[in-house]
């Protein structure tokens, strides 16, 4: 493997939300650029899958069974984490689970789910790495956004998804003024339409509106789990040291271009 591709070798990288789609993807293209991968998901199958699927492809990663809407659960995966590796490099807060309705039908539940599954996910791992990235220097998170964070839809009843992505945005632009001074860097990264098994059995099924999603967008197809990897990767490595507070949209150009 050619020097250039371990760009994170030496690095310890806590990815969240690994069993599958996009977290997989981050795993494995964190771990082939030599960063060591602390993952964690709920799904304990797609989890083993996962850290399978990177060991044989040469890399090195462990997983945790992780609520990340549990405080203490979260405060003891970072300590343990601090005990077994000493310091972590890279946050990937990817793990975010969401229940699309339009307004009249949202219920107040489903909006304090949503907050709880979108949002707490990414503040309690932030809270509770921040430490350890503050003391490895150069360190770097990167949040997960959305396309839903910063345009509306006209075929899609999202307000909850769209509120708490929105605010996964503006955490992105103050976690980078509070980690500046400490050579911590935070950038967001927000994916369109990604083909994933959870979009293809919501957005992306027979019956939905967005189904013929594609045609709208610029680039005429939907994304890959390992498009938006690679672009999150970027925004971890050394590769992206002058960048903090950005968000990278990688969705095939759709925010970008008004219809017509």
């Amino acid at each position: 493997m050619p020097a250039s591709s371990q760009r994170l070798a030496g690095k310890t990288a806590v990815i969240t939300g690994t069993a599958s789609g996009q977290g997989r993807a981050a795993a494995l293209a964190f771990a082939a650029a030599g960063a060591f991968v602390v993952g964690c998901d709920m799904d304990d199958d797609g989890a083993a899958a996962t850290v399978a699927a990177v060991t044989e492809t040469g890399g090195r990663m462990s997983s945790s069974r992780v609520d990340l809407t549990d405080e203490s659960a979260v405060a003891g995966w970072a300590s343990d984490v601090a005990t077994q590796h000493g310091q972590v490099h890279i946050l990937y807060a990817n793990a975010a689970v969401t229940r699309f309705a339009p307004v009249e039908q949202l219920t107040y539940a489903d909006w304090k789910w949503n907050v709880e599954h979108e949002m707490d996910v990414v503040f309690l791992p932030v809270k509770y790495f921040w430490p350890q990235l503050i003391q490895a220097r150069n360190a770097a998170i990167v949040l997960v956004g959305s396309t839903a964070g910063v345009t509306g839809s006209m075929t899609n009843g999202r307000l909850a998804h769209t509120a708490t992505k929105g605010a996964v945005v503006a955490m992105t632009k103050q976690l980078a003024a509070e980690g500046a001074p400490h050579g911590l860097r935070v950038n967001a990264v927000s994916p369109g339409m990604i083909r994933t098994a959870a979009t293809e059995g919501n957005l992306l099924a027979s019956d939905h509106p967005m189904r013929s999603i594609a045609g709208s967008i610029p680039l005429g197809r939907i994304g890959s789990p390992e498009e938006v990897a690679q672009c999150a990767l970027f925004l971890a490595s050394d590769e992206a040291s002058y960048v903090t507070g950005a968000n990278l949209m990688v969705d095939g150009g759709w925010s970008a271009v008004l219809p017509g």
